[in-house]
């Protein structure tokens, strides 16, 4: 094998025109990369070196691949080396070159699955290490070996079809793969089954690996899952094999119909209940549990007319449950036959045989019961008119005994009656008023009122019937309507003014109430000279003057009637004023003693509360001014006796003292000398309590009398001090005192700053020279120098 390979790439590099020598069979083929053929044209400045081909696994090694060689200078006078994967890069060291020979060799095993091939450069250099040749291209080429097996995707395939299915049913797939080269018979992979049982159902094509069914007789119900063993063999089937599973489930068709267990049914059933079961009919069907092709459906074909009865399917057991939907009733009927058929969810095959039990009859038995009283009409709905007096007749509230085989006698009773309105007649059942049910109860609830009563049975054990009684109160005209308002203003102008708008009410409901209809007294037709009266809507109307009439109060009688069956109408007063208007059509301020007698107060009353509302300013004056002078008089007193010695103590607002150098303003002899001022200090009424002071506090005792030695001055002072402290009227100096709410925010600026700094050099007080002449002192203290 190698010497034919070294004989090929001896003979293709004849053809390329370079130099190969094959001396011996071990020896490597000489290549001359760089060597030029003679042309006249462009000359190329390397050859490019055919591929040279090694097979992956070679165990002899090192092994000679091949020897380059450069005509450029002698043997021995040529350095060689190659670079590039496999030599200095990864995988390192798997080619190597003899510097001087040019030989190339093969150090390492070659996988092919991993590098297929490796691609170098030569390079060809003189003893002094300068470039002899341009750098050349070296191709190895890893020649593949059948080393690998065939590999499954999978351990185990899985497909489904259904039963049933005919010859060629795609079913699945089953893949491998091969490492070797898919270029060579290495990878050529072939499929087989090797084993899948008796007889043989399916087939596999052994180039795509495709399983489809190779005949029919798939029958879930006989056999529900197929176990394949498959095979993959490269080599076109004679090399390397390997194995896996595939697993075919059938899937459920309905080819088998669903069929009773028996052909007849016997059940008991209860009167006069529903909602209950009776009995379960039992089916069975070979298909799949719990799939549509099994699940039973069940139909009554005859025998229920009326819809007394139901089947439903127990999903787990596929039972039919038949139960009762509707009240049986012994004495109408005591047995039922019903025909009963079963199919399944999903629709029959057509090829599929019919069940030999697909009807089945169930026989139901009616047990007699007591049942409770029906009343023939509930809820009963009659009517009465309010106010309707004791003892009349509402209804006749009767009910029935559906047992008729057996005897037995009813009373009735009332349940529920919130006003204790009715009265029942236990033996017939007849209902009637037993005292007046107010208009206004709680218990009528848009204008019906209702009761409950009971009817019973003697049987034992006993039953009772609830039945619903509601009576809609109808509503009797029995209230006139009122005027509202009762009074009112007009101008005298009759192009003045709205008129006056007049409604009324009534507490009556409707149809007993508006529209209303306004009317003037009938009995006095003069007021029709003066006035008229225009509808406006269903409950109100306009009064207005007819003509200019004298200002003042006027009496009129105004007719309002209903619209209820009779109407009810009566006549009411109407207290009308008459005033000037303005150009907006109210009255004037000078009209209002007049619209005052609208309301009531006649003009002899108005002048006598005048009248006696200035007699009581002519009493009040005279005292009002005594006091006065008298005030003036003590407060003339006292300032006279104070004014030359109390200078500071009592100051004008506008002044200000003399400061420290006046020394006269403080005169100590008014205090040794008290008693001139005792006839000024008399009270002149209770003293003012403080603003201040608690809620609730006692007033403040009287003032205390003026010592009259000069030596009882400190006592005085001392008593002074106890009595402030121990006063009630006023709360402690400690005590949190009222003040007004002065606002918010202020114009100045903040005075946060003046103790801001440290000392007095920080300050700049060159502003107190703009200030006055009575801040220059200041200035000169604390001002620049």
């Amino acid at each position: 094998m190698d010497a034919v390979l070294l004989l090929a790439l001896g003979l293709l590099a004849q053809s390329l025109g370079l130099s190969l020598g094959v001396p011996k069979l071990r020896r490597p083929s000489t290549l001359f990369p760089w060597r030029r053929a003679p042309t006249l044209g462009r000359v190329r400045r390397a050859w490019v070196i055919p591929p040279i081909s090694v097979s992956e696994n070679h165990k002899r090694l090192p092994y000679p691949l091949v020897q380059i060689k450069s005509d450029k200078q002698q043997l021995g006078s040529v350095i060689y080396s190659i670079q590039g994967p496999g030599v200095d890069e990864e995988p390192q060291g798997v080619f190597s070159i003899d510097k001087f020979t040019g030989k190339v060799f093969l150090n390492a095993m070659l996988d092919r699955e991993k590098t297929d091939r490796f691609r170098l450069r030569a390079f060809a250099l003189d003893l002094g290490g300068s470039t002899l040749e341009e750098p050349t291209d070296l191709e190895i080429v890893v020649v593949d070996q059948n080393d690998n097996r065939p590999v499954f995707q999978q351990e185990v395939f899985t497909g489904r079809v259904l039963e049933g299915a005919i010859p060629g049913t795609y079913v699945t797939r089953a893949e491998a793969t091969d490492a070797d080269d898919p270029e060579t018979d290495n990878a050529a992979l072939r499929y087989s089954i090797l084993e899948q049982g008796s007889p043989q159902l399916f087939s596999i094509d052994e180039h795509t690996g495709e399983i489809r069914t190779v005949q029919v007789g798939l029958d879930r119900e006989v056999v529900a899952v197929y176990n394949l063993t498959l095979q993959v063999a490269d080599m076109s089937g004679d090399g390397l094999t390997a194995t896996a599973s595939a697993i075919i489930t059938l899937e459920d068709v309905n080819d088998n119909a669903p069929g009773f267990t028996r052909d007849e049914f016997f059940m008991e059933a209860t009167e006069a209940v529903s909602g209950v079961d009776v009995g379960r009919l039992e089916v069975e069907d070979r298909d799949l549990p719990g799939s549509p092709n099994w699940a039973a459906k069940f139909t009554i074909l005859e025998g229920d007319p009326n819809g007394q009865f139901a089947i439903r399917t127990d999903p787990r057991t596929n039972e039919g449950v038949l139960s009762v939907v509707k009240p049986l009733d012994y004495e109408s009927c005591d047995q039922y036959d019903l025909k009963v058929v079963v199919q399944n969810e999903a629709p029959l095959q057509a090829a599929a045989p019919k069940a030999e039990r697909g009807q089945a009859r169930v026989s139901v038995q009616v047990q007699d019961v007591n049942e409770a009283p029906m009343f023939q009409e509930n809820p009963l709905r009659t009517s009465l008119a309010e106010g309707a007096a004791p003892g009349t007749p509402v209804a006749t509230f009767s009910a029935r005994d559906p047992d008729t085989e057996q005897l037995q006698r009813l009373s009735y009773s009332k349940d529920y009656d919130p006003e204790d309105w009715l009265q029942v007649d236990g033996a017939t059942g007849r209902v009637q008023t037993q005292r007046v049910l107010s208009p206004a109860s709680p218990f009528l609830k848009d204008g019906w009122y209702r009761a409950i009563i009971l009817a019973h049975d003697d049987a034992s054990p006993p039953r009772t019937a609830t039945g619903t009684l509601s009576i809609e109160i109808l509503e009797v005209n029995d209230h006139a309507p009122e005027l509202s308002p009762p009074s009112g203003s007009l101008c005298s102008e009759p192009d003045q003014g709205s008129g006056l708008l007049l409604g009324a009410m009534d507490e009556d409901l409707p149809p007993h109430g508006a529209p209303f209809h306004f009317q003037l007294s009938p009995r006095v037709p003069e007021l029709a000279r003066n006035w008229s009266l225009s509808q406006i809507n269903m409950s109100h109307a306009r009064l207005r003057l007819r003509h200019q009439v004298q200002e003042g109060l006027y009496h009129l009688s105004l007719l309002l009637r209903d619209s209820g069956q009779p109407p009810q109408q009566h006549e009411q007063p109407l207290n009308v004023t008459v005033c000037r208007c303005g150009q907006d059509g109210a009255c004037l301020p000078g009209a209002s003693a007049l619209r005052a007698g609208a309301v009531g107060i006649g003009l002899g009353a108005l002048v006598i509360v005048l009248a006696s509302i200035i007699l009581l300013l002519l009493l009040t004056l005279p005292v009002a001014l005594l006091a006065r002078f008298r005030q003036q008089s003590w407060d003339k007193g006292l300032l006279q006796g104070l004014q030359d010695d109390l200078r500071d103590n009592i100051l004008n607002y506008d002044e200000q003292g003399g400061g420290e150098e006046d020394q006269d303003a403080y005169d100590i002899s008014q205090l040794r000398h008290p008693t001139e001022l005792a006839a000024l200090s008399a009270p002149l009424g209770r003293p003012p309590l403080r603003r201040d002071a608690p809620f609730g506090r006692a007033r403040p005792p009287p003032p205390r009398a003026l010592p009259t030695s000069p030596a009882d001055i400190a006592d005085f002072i001392n008593g002074g001090l106890e009595a402030a402290d121990s006063d009630l009227s006023v709360p402690p100096y400690d005590t949190a005192l009222i003040y007004d709410y002065e606002g918010d925010g202020s114009m100045a600026g903040t005075l946060s700053s003046i103790l801001s700094s440290l000392g007095d050099e920080d300050q700049d007080y060159s502003c107190l020279q703009d200030w006055g002449p009575r801040f220059a002192r200041l200035a000169d203290l604390y001002g620049p120098p």
